[in-house]
């Protein structure tokens, strides 16, 4: 086998050279691209494991809260559920604190159990013996409410219970569960705060959480592990869910009252109770809404009330939509992409100040949306997407700035070689939009010319010539590098020029449209003003055409000269020159002003220009013109084109009441003398 060695030549190079990505390695540096680009994978990886680094997750976790607080509903007082808690007055009255007292207990339950409660839920561990344990034993046994005794191991819960407290509960259970009272989890999973934002995890082998047991009725929530759902009280003297001290459940002397028994019960029957503590610094948490909470406020919630939320939840069936770790990290990255090609592009103040804005307001915005429409939001690397901007826009942005320097460099060196001046400054802002090649470009071309200056030359002297030329071009020049136009050349006392090329803008035909009118003026103040001894000056005529045009850098190694090529030029120059037959002083071509984004044209009819076979419609802008005045004289004006015999009387009378108007007077000739399909030719 015989191998044959390829040497890399010229066209090798030159290859290399046009592929856009080595191009651009190469302008920013091997190296920077290297750490650049790994720095933005270690963007990727901070943004979408934020809540799992230190400091992150704290902020990460004020997200969180201040969604759910911005998004939580207000609601009024909530009829399906009852807490019947201790209160440290009934510490107090009963002289018991630790463990709670049984028998209080025990009297209340035989009275919920005759009130028709759903169910009851009892968030009390009865871990250790009391000498009125056979009362509640005996309570118990005789339930036909269903009910559900708080349980809890040193597996599912060791800061709360010891192993011989396990025992002793897990006896105390077995002994009762001959009746309808059933053990139920009331395992929590606060964060590292002890901010209760989510569901306990599902505990293999333990018994149901407290709220699944009380309404196993709810679908969807046996293996839920997702956000609790909270809710705000639409008054402010008016909590989400009523409570009633368990004393006056135990209290005889009230029941002996008919009226408040039947009160009671009427509070009771239909509803889930929830039995628990309301004792200060025992079994209390804080929530996303407490921290939103106003100063003087309290700022924690006791577990019991916890259980409830999450009831409601069930009963709401606000089962949030859990988001994939594949999505999470997709916005991890198109985020931290956003933030790179926003300091990557090149764009004005204004545009890019809007685009920073939309994207913040985007990387902020959609978190609250998601959470506002029940998506799961814990765990959304909401910070991380911040920061995952923030490092991408400046780790980018630097590597920009080095190439922009390259760019400029390139850009400083070619200007003055091949490029006119009037391209220069934009090109230098955006040196991307420098085309060292033709390229097809649809532009505005505008042509203007001086009437009779070729034969006002000959009657005066060269220099006065010169400087009449000079001051002329001058003026017209400035006026296009004002409307942010290109200069394609000057033609003797005639200026080409277009918009759309090198860099096209929106309102490139606004502007066009704008300098066409204003070099017009110009050309009217040049000839109020020549000096003594200068015979009269003719107007400024301007011709405005949209096309196609080939657009780039055309000449020899010696001399290059950016302009544009093509029929579209052409047009513009007969336009120009049809002025002078049509009386007016700026004509622009139908499909200008179809593309020009402005109103404030009338219709002057169908022609065919000079040396050409097909017709075009032409426009003359009239902004002096009354908009209801323009609208009636363009529907009149299109009936007149389309053959309307009274149209065009009535252009006629309007012409011969304004004798001034010298290129309506033209237009009505050339209606009544139009061709068959309603078109003038021109001379």
């Amino acid at each position: 086998m015989s191998t044959l060695a390829l040497k890399k030549g010229p066209l090798d190079d030159a290859r290399a050279n046009s592929n856009p990505v080595i191009k651009l390695v190469r302008q920013v540096g091997w190296v920077r691209t290297i750490l650049s680009a790994a720095a933005v994978v270690l963007a990727v990886l901070i943004a979408a494991n934020s809540w799992r680094l230190p400091l992150m997750i704290d902020a990460e976790h004020a997200l969180f809260d201040a969604r759910v607080a911005a998004t939580a509903q207000a609601v009024e007082q909530d009829d399906r559920i009852l807490m019947v808690p201790y209160t440290d007055e009934t510490l107090i009255n009963t002289g018991k604190r630790s463990p709670l007292d049984r028998t209080t207990l025990a009297k209340a339950l035989k009275r919920l159990d005759t009130m028709g409660a759903k169910s009851i839920g009892i968030d009390i561990l009865i871990d250790q013996a009391q000498p009125d344990d056979q009362l509640l034993i005996d309570t118990f046994k005789s339930m036909k409410t269903p009910t559900f005794l708080a349980h809890a191991s040193t597996a599912t819960a060791n800061d709360k219970i010891l192993y011989r407290q396990q025992e002793f509960l897990e006896s105390f259970q077995k002994e009762i569960a001959v009746g309808n009272v059933r053990p139920t989890s009331i395992v929590m999973q606060s964060d590292s705060d002890n901010v209760l934002r989510k569901w306990a995890d599902i505990i293999p082998g333990a018994p149901l959480r407290i709220a699944n047991a009380m309404n196993p009725e709810a679908k969807g929530f046996d293996n839920y592990t997702g956000s609790v759902v909270y809710r705000k009280p639409k008054l402010i003297d008016q909590p989400i869910f009523a409570a009633i001290p368990i004393d006056s459940f135990s209290d005889d002397n009230i029941f002996a009252i008919p009226e408040a028994a039947e009160m009671f019960k009427q509070q009771v029957q239909g509803r889930y109770v929830l039995i628990g503590g309301n004792i200060a610094d025992i079994d209390v948490f804080e929530t996303p809404l407490s921290r939103a909470r106003a100063e003087g406020e309290a700022h924690t919630t006791w577990g019991v009330e916890l259980f409830a939320h999450m009831l409601a939840q069930m009963m709401d069936n606000r089962l949030l939509t859990p988001l994939s770790n594949g999505l999470l990290w997709a916005g991890s990255i198109f985020f931290v992409l956003a933030g790179g090609l926003t300091a990557a592009s090149s764009r004005k103040p204004l545009i890019s100040g809007t685009l920073l804005i939309a994207q913040l307001a985007a990387i902020v915005g959609l978190p609250f949306w998601l959470a506002s429409n029940d998506y799961e939001t814990y765990e959304l690397p909401a910070f991380g997407w911040i920061v995952g901007w923030f490092l991408a826009f400046a780790i980018i942005g630097s590597a920009a700035r080095a190439l922009g320097s390259e760019q400029r460099k390139f850009a400083q060196s070619a200007l003055g070689k091949y490029l006119p001046s009037d391209i220069a400054a934009e090109i230098m802002k955006d040196p991307d939009a420098l085309q060292l090649r033709g390229e097809k470009r649809e532009i505005f071309v505008v042509f203007s010319d001086l009437e009779g200056f070729t034969k006002l030359s000959h009657a005066i002297e060269p220099e006065m010539v010169a400087f009449l030329l000079n001051h002329y071009l001058e003026m017209l020049s400035d006026i296009v590098l004002a409307h942010g136009g290109t200069i394609d050349k000057f033609v003797g006392d005639a200026v080409v020029a277009f918009w759309g090329a090198p860099i096209s803008r929106p309102d490139d035909g606004e502007r066009a449209v704008k300098a066409a009118m204003a070099m017009h003026q110009a050309g009217e103040d040049f000839r109020s003003n020549v000096p003594e001894g200068v015979p009269p000056i003719g107007k400024t005529r301007v011709g405005l055409h949209f096309g196609e045009a080939i657009v780039g850098n055309f000449g020899g190694e010696g001399r290059i000269q950016y302009t544009a090529l093509g029929d579209s030029m052409n047009t513009a120059a007969r336009l120009e020159a049809a002025n002078k037959q049509t009386k007016s002083s700026v004509l622009v071509s139908e499909t200008a002003v179809a593309r020009c984004g402005l109103d404030i044209f009338r219709p002057m009819g169908n022609v065919v220009l000079r040396g050409r076979a097909a017709e075009i419609g032409i426009f003359e802008p009239v902004p002096d013109m009354a908009p209801q005045d323009r609208q009636k004289f363009t529907e009149v004006a299109n009936r007149a084109i389309g053959g309307d015999a009274a149209a065009i009387a009535q252009l006629a009378r309007d012409s011969e009441s304004d004798a001034d108007d010298e290129a309506l007077g033209n237009f009505v000739y050339r209606l009544q003398n139009a061709e068959n399909g309603g078109f003038y030719v021109l001379d």
